[in-house]
């Protein structure tokens, strides 16, 4: 598994070296290794933690993730798409309003829960700004020679973003798709005629990778996706407090049921890396020895939900009353 924290590392020292304009409130971000040289080596589907200094400089800084979005060949750059969400926690706020050309930002080094395979039949779904991990999905397909079609779907033309690099694909394959236009895209039309030998990728708003799952059941075609923020977790009676053997620690805590796993941890003193608190990024991922968690990260696939040998601790807790980590 790919679940190595990025942060437990020492950070990248980068620059920023370009800032443009890729759509209505996106912003294309390009950082070049400050010290010069090249960037660590990543494969389509991967993000990188931007680590933010926030106003108040005497507090802990802003750890946001977003995907690669330019050529894995090239390590001199890493490109990256940024949506100004005012509703958000600041961190694509921050970006947007305050960071300059040639300012320096530490950085994580790539991580990869959305992993890509060029083969079969590919059709990639892309929900606005969940563009982002496609693009380099895209040209991989393309280089492999795979049958491949690209959706973007988005609200309406100005929403549309990477326009620029969308043109650069062959128009025959490439499908851009406005709400205001032409209404709710039809994903069960879409995908009616599919068979076996189709994998869907989709990044996008939760309620479009929520019909897709739904969708998904018993249909023939595979699904992999990736999700801005958490699935809403199963109602499952609500939660229960649980004990935690912490192996390399050698302490037991106590998690109460109105607490996370995470805080119990960080308040003993065990050192965990962890970014979104949401689990969709993966920092946080932790090896369990003995007992079951109960998971609710957007993260792990369902065969490694079933293996249950690592978790999100941000999130995630115990199906039991113990639970023993490799921590």
């Amino acid at each position: 598994m790919d679940g190595a924290p990025s942060l437990a590392a020492r950070p990248l020292a980068a620059r920023i070296s370009a800032m443009e304009p890729a759509g209505e409130a996106i912003l294309r971000l390009v950082l070049e290794p400050a010290e010069g040289g090249s960037f660590p080596a990543w494969q389509p589907g991967a993000h990188v933690d931007l680590i933010l200094q926030g106003a108040d400089q005497g507090r802990a800084p802003l750890i946001r993730q977003y995907s690669l979005c330019g050529d894995p060949a090239d390590l001199t750059q890493y490109r990256l798409g940024i949506l100004r969400d005012a509703a958000g926690r600041g961190g694509s706020v921050l970006i947007h309003d305050r960071l300059m050309i040639g300012d320096r930002i530490a950085i994580g080094t790539p991580r990869n829960h959305f992993p890509f395979r060029a083969e079969g039949r590919l059709l990639f779904i892309a929900g606005g700004i969940g563009i982002t991990p496609m693009l380099p999905m895209v040209r991989e397909a393309m280089r492999a020679g795979c049958d491949w079609h690209l959706i973007v779907a988005a609200r309406n033309r100005a929403r549309l973003p990477f326009l620029s690099d969308l043109e650069t694909l062959p128009a025959e394959r490439v499908r851009l798709h406005c709400d205001e236009e032409a209404g709710i895209l039809d994903l069960a039309g879409l995908l009616a005629a599919e068979g076996r030998d189709t994998t869907v990728y989709s990044c996008g708003p939760g309620p479009m990778l929520d019909a897709l799952q739904k969708l998904s059941v018993d249909a023939p075609w595979q699904l992999r996706i990736e999700r801005f923020a958490a699935a809403p977790a199963a109602d499952e009676g609500g939660d229960h407090g649980f004990e935690v053997i912490c192996r390399r620690s050698g302490k037991r805590l106590r998690v109460p049921a109105d607490r996370s796993l995470l805080e119990v941890l960080r308040e003993a003193g065990i050192r965990v890396e962890s970014s979104c608190r949401d689990g969709v990024c993966g920092t946080c991922e932790t090896r369990v020895l003995s007992g079951t968690p109960c998971h609710r990260d957007s993260v792990l696939t369902a065969a490694e939900r079933d293996e249950g040998t690592h978790m999100m601790v941000c999130v995630s807790r115990a199906a039991g009353d113990l639970l023993e980590l490799d921590i």
